[in-house]
């Protein structure tokens, strides 16, 4: 009877007997050779799938093999002196670790039971599979999942042996399926790191995984998979009513946040990056097939299909459809790439429209509508990109949002901008693009790179803002961004700034614009323009004074068509459209800046010189006139323009923007000499809560009133106290209080109560009356410095009244 395999060692150390030559060993201290036991042989088990804390333990043994190898002696002999030992030839290892059997006979060497079983020896021979005891192989081989000198790769390899086995016994395909969930499980666990992707080797395995559970899923009606089932209710062999534990659909999420992570990690300019994009197609392939078996299932709950649809949307909404552009230029082209143009259209449409019915979290609701208003707007459909982020208000609530979320909605109103740019509507596409462009932060709010001068951030908020990076081929380029937005900020900047050229109360439509104006305008010697914005900047001087040509020389040239037009679609057309603005522009720059040297215009001389219709001239000065930033009047038969001449002249606007000057001087002034003649008013008690006076002036804030019951301020050494007295009255703390049986006071004679220092004695009643006995307050005395000498309430008003004069 042949004996059973023994199962492979997991990690035991390593002794090898009668391997060397008989050589006396060097004496060791017991420390020495505990330490050499305790170290293990999990090393040279270790492979890429190993976990680094098997490296760090593993250089330990590197350094020292004696201490592995060296055998046990009972007889060592001391070190003789001046002995050199020859160097002992080294063995290649055994694969398997093997450790010396006590009750073997004498001290034959045999393999450790461990964790792992052998490739190839999962069952002894003779030993019936079955489906019990595949189960528990299986739950053998997870239970040392993520512990630590665990070999992932290895473990991949038995879960992918086992399947086979499985297969091979046909004992059902419910129980393959529970096989393939743990393979991808443990598939998904090969990296330790969480920032880390994926080999391609191990990528390929998860993608054919996936791909194998779709399929046998598919196949196999009967089988119920779902993260709601517990594993102690699974069936694995009733056919009729197959039931196992795992979400299909999250397995999916988590391998598309793995693609995603591998392309983060890949350099965006080598030939890596646009190997690994080619997967992106597997990807879109397997997700349609998974959309197609949910949809099939009539148990699929609608949340789950809201889930698979958001998916089928984030890869599809940032793809330009040059086949649906191609149709609307084209109307009578017939090509067969042009029959399925409007596909991604109705295919978005309709996925977000059953979101928006049947999703129950604001989340995935929030997510489909940014993504649907950004295919709209990539595809230039203004008005219905426009609309649909009107009615949903994201607006009004995005702050309070997710950061994912926030980041979608700045790509968002990007791409919003860059459509309403394409289509002429210059203002909505400053307006759009204001938000993330004037901070000077756009790469970090768009998610495509970190901005290096914020050093205060910790490693961990960087290693997180690193895991929110955008795919390279997702970015939205930057210069591009910048450009459209200054020619934006231009157009409308240049005739707001000439018509309120002298106006000290000019509002600042686009901060960025004015800084780039202003650095220009500091250089002391400018030559010709050479990057973007240098041409921006010269071609805004060139319409300052009515200049459409020089403005559209520096704007459409050969080297801006190369760094920005050429990356729009339909580049031809967004030209034409820039050139008719810059003209329409420099004329209102020209009306506003020259008006006042002209009694009348000629229509048709300024239809000449800007090149337009002159309907167009027209429309655009009628449109002046009404809006009250022209004051002139149009003559029908002579076709000119009669100006007004009610606009200030040049001297005249100086004139009163001088006056304006003055009367803000002699405001502040006025405000100031208020401000220290109400300080020196304040020298008055006041009633506070109807118990006393509070004295804001001379005594720094403190309340001095005279309290209850023998006015007593209990809070301050200055207050009236009562120490028993009838009509005392003293206070200890001021040299010029009231003196018992007399209040007579160095200031304040007896009997008159006369002030000879100040106006002989404002306020103080004769015979004490001025004195509430019952200790509630002053009556009448307490005013008794109103108008004496510490109320300057009479110089004060003469004072203020010189000022005025």
């Amino acid at each position: 009877m042949d004996e059973p395999e023994a199962p492979a060692p997991s990690g035991a150390e390593i002794f090898r007997k009668d391997s060397f030559p008989r050589e006396e060993p060097e004496q060791k201290s017991e420390s020495d050779e505990s330490d050499s036991e305790k170290s293990e042989g999990d090393d040279f088990w270790s492979s890429s799938g190993s976990s680094e804390s098997d490296d760090d333990e593993g250089k330990d043994q590197d350094g020292d093999i004696k201490q592995i190898f060296m055998k046990k002696s009972t007889d060592a002999q001391p070190k003789e002196p001046g002995v050199v030992k020859e160097k002992i030839s080294k063995k290649p290892r055994d694969k398997q670790k093997l450790k010396k059997d006590a009750s073997a006979p004498d001290g034959d060497w045999v393999v450790k039971p461990g964790q792992l079983p052998e490739k190839g020896a999962l069952f002894p021979k003779d030993t019936e599979i079955t489906v019990a005891a595949c189960v528990k192989k299986l739950n053998e081989i997870l239970a040392v999942r993520g512990k630590k000198g665990t070999n992932r790769r290895e473990q991949i390899a038995l879960i992918g042996e086992l399947r086979e086995i499985v297969r091979k016994h046909k004992l059902g395909p419910c129980l393959e399926a529970k096989i393939l969930f743990s393979l991808i499980s443990a598939v998904f666990d090969y990296n330790q790191k969480v920032s880390s992707s994926m080999m391609p080797e191990i990528w390929e395995k998860c993608t054919s995984t996936m791909d194998e559970i779709l399929t046998l899923l598919e196949e196999n009606p009967s089988i119920l998979a779902s993260e709601n089932i517990p594993e102690d209710s699974e069936n694995f062999e009733d056919s009729e009513n197959y039931r196992v534990r795992g979400c299909i659909l999250t397995i999916f999420e988590k391998m598309d946040d793995e693609y995603t992570k591998i392309l983060q990690t890949s350099d965006a300019h080598a030939t890596e990056y646009v190997d690994r994009l080619k997967d992106e197609g597997r990807i879109c392939q397997i997700l349609e097939h998974l959309q197609r078996f949910l949809e099939s299932r009539t148990a699929t709950p609608s949340q789950e299909l809201c889930r698979i649809y958001l998916k089928r949307i984030e890869h599809t909404y940032y793809k330009y459809d040059y086949a649906s552009v191609r149709r609307q230029s084209n109307p009578n082209l017939d090509e067969p790439v042009v029959a399925g143009a409007d596909e991604t259209r109705r295919l978005i449409d309709d996925l977000c429209k059953f979101i928006y019915t049947h999703d129950k979290t604001d989340r995935i609701r929030a997510r489909a509508l940014l993504c649907h208003v950004y295919h709209h707007a990539l595809h230039d459909r203004w008005f219905e990109a426009r609309d649909l982020m009107l009615m949903s208000h994201m607006q009004d609530t995005i702050q309070h949002a997710d950061i994912p979320l926030q980041i979608l909605y700045n790509r968002t109103m990007v791409q919003l901008g860059f459509c309403a740019f394409r289509n002429g509507y210059i203002k909505d596409a400053h307006q759009a693009l204001n938000d993330v462009q004037s901070a000077n932060k756009s790469k970090e709010l768009l998610a495509q790179g970190m901005q290096m001068r914020n050093m205060e951030k910790t490693a961990e908020q960087e290693k997180t803002e690193k895991q929110r990076l955008m795919p390279y081929h997702m970015h939205i380029n930057l210069e591009l961004l910048e450009c459209i937005y200054l020619v934006s900020a231009m157009l409308i900047e240049i005739p707001y700034l000439v018509s309120h050229e002298f106006d000290t109360r000019r509002r600042m439509i686009s901060k960025q614009f004015h800084y780039q104006m202003k650095m220009s305008d500091r250089q002391a010697l400018l030559g010709p323009p050479e990057n973007m914005r240098e041409h921006v900047v010269a071609a805004s001087k060139a319409m300052k004074t009515g200049d459409w040509k020089a403005c559209v020389k520096f704007l459409i040239n050969e080297k801006m068509n190369q760094k920005v037009w050429h990356l729009l679609p339909q580049a031809d057309r967004v030209r034409e459209m820039l050139i008719s603005k810059i003209k329409e522009e420099s004329l209102r720059t020209y009306m506003f800046a020259f008006s006042p040297v002209y009694d009348s215009v000629s229509l048709p001389t300024l239809a000449e010189m800007f090149a337009l219709d002159e309907t167009c001239v027209h429309s655009i000065i009628s449109k002046m006139i009404l809006n009250e930033e022209l004051m002139a009047s149009l003559d029908e038969p002579s076709s000119c323009v009669v100006m007004h001449r009610t606009e200030p002249s040049k001297l005249q606007s100086l004139a009163l923007q001088l006056s304006e000057k003055i009367i803000n001087i002699t405001e502040l002034n006025e405000k100031i000499a208020e401000f220290k003649t109400n300080r020196g008013s304040q020298n008055t008690y006041q009633r506070q809560q109807g118990q006393g006076y509070q004295s804001w002036g001379g005594g720094g804030g403190h309340d001095r009133g005279y309290q209850d019951r023998g006015y007593q301020d209990r809070g301050h050494d200055r207050g009236y106290q009562d120490r028993g007295h009838d009509r005392g009255y003293q206070d200890r703390g001021q040299d010029r209080g009231y003196q018992d049986r007399g209040y007579q006071d160095r200031g304040y004679q007896d009997r008159g109560y006369q002030d000879r220092g100040y106006d002989r004695g404002y306020g103080h009643d004769r015979g004490g009356r001025g004195h509430d006995r019952g200790g509630r307050g002053y009556d009448r005395g307490g005013r008794g410095h109103e108008r004496g000498g510490h109320d300057r309430r009479a110089a004060s008003r003469r004072m203020a009244q010189l000022m005025s004069n």
